[in-house]
């Protein structure tokens, strides 16, 4: 009986740690799914913040911010991290525009940033058109056309079929959660960051 009950422990724990949400991605996701009961007007205004942890007015943001505040709850300054990484690499990041030199008050609320700090400090995830490649936790990337870029979070939320995750993005309606991993027209980024 001992040796059943054991078993049957280690199973449920292990169960736990490959699809609890005790992890930091589950954690993430989590923080992420909490961002959608805030209102939030779509803003790709430049402010000037504070800094470290700061952050644009609570009631405004863009895609990039939905990122930021999800990371932010879980301990993690995005903000500061970019711009310290900036300041020390200036030269690996795009100059989209016209910087000299960095801005903590906007670098990181730029996605093609955020994309060299992820591939720089995260794991560079592969980019496919299965569903069953995109976690919890993950970071995805589009491109928009135009020049236009945009990136939310995968959370642990199926689409209606069961068939993907839902993402945490703001592409102008707020922060929401839906399923849209492959309706915008390119992925070009896909990310794990811890």
């Amino acid at each position: 009986m001992a040796k059943k009950t054991f078993t049957l422990i280690l199973l449920l724990f292990s169960v736990h740690i490959l699809f609890g949400q005790n992890d930091f991605y589950g954690k993430l996701s989590d923080a992420a799914i909490g961002l959608t009961g805030q209102q939030v007007t779509y803003d790709p205004s430049y402010f000037k913040i504070t800094y470290p942890n700061g952050d644009i007015p609570a009631g405004k943001g863009v895609c990039t911010d939905v990122v930021i505040r999800a990371y932010r709850k879980l301990g993690v300054d995005l903000q500061k991290e970019v711009h310290e990484d900036m300041k020390a690499n200036f030269d690996k990041y795009p100059k989209n525009w016209g910087l000299s030199k960095p801005d903590k008050n906007i670098d990181h609320r730029r996605v093609p940033n955020l994309m060299v700090f992820f591939k720089r400090h995260g794991t560079v995830k592969p980019i496919s058109a299965d569903a069953g490649d995109y976690l919890p936790g993950d970071i995805v990337c589009w491109d928009l056309g135009g020049g236009i870029t945009h990136t939310g979070i995968v959370v642990n939320k199926k689409s209606n079929d069961g068939a993907r995750y839902l993402i945490v993005h703001n592409i102008g309606a707020g922060q929401v959660m839906e399923d849209c991993l492959f309706n915008y027209y390119k992925i070009i980024g896909h990310y794990r960051y811890k």
